[in-house]
């Protein structure tokens, strides 16, 4: 009865150890397909900041516009941004009317005066919003989830 029971015990250890396996293979391809269904939803991220304007800082409109953050859509599917809101630490907003970023395109989002095209939108601001030293913007999609973070220069 013991070298019964001890191959019991064996077969009992051996199935076990497969079913470890099993899950352990298994676990990787579940979050594989999590990933899949991620990749489905609008990827729109912040792709450079220009917080720091080249040359003199006199609030002119041109000095104003050499400030910017950049946004790139990085799907094949264009994306209407109605709604969405660009923010600094200290509370400024810009929110996006009716504006659709393509695919695979880039829009800057420039701090003064202009008028908006298909690549460059403008804030119409007469002071600066980002600050050189440390800042950080906050894009979120039009139901106010935080959808990237571009973050600067060390928190106060």
């Amino acid at each position: 009865m013991s070298s019964a029971s001890s191959s019991v015990r064996r077969i009992a250890a051996t199935v076990l150890a497969a079913g470890a396996i099993v899950s352990a293979a298994a676990l990787p391809a579940a979050a594989h397909d999590g990933d899949r269904h991620q990749q489905r939803h609008p990827r729109v991220e912040i792709s450079r900041v220009q917080a720091d304007s080249p040359g003199r800082e006199d609030r002119s409109n041109r000095s104003l516009n050499n400030e910017w953050v950049e946004i790139r859509n990085t799907t094949r599917n264009p994306i209407n941004l109605r709604g969405w809101t660009l923010r600094d630490n200290d509370g400024n907003r810009y929110r996006f009317d009716n504006i659709r970023i393509g695919s695979r395109d880039t829009i800057r989002i420039h701090t003064g005066n202009g008028r908006d095209t298909r690549t460059d939108l403008f804030q119409d601001r007469r002071d600066y919003v980002w600050d050189n030293r440390s800042d950080t913007a906050t894009l979120r999609d039009d139901r106010g989830r935080t959808v990237d973070t571009e973050t600067w220069g060390r928190r106060r």
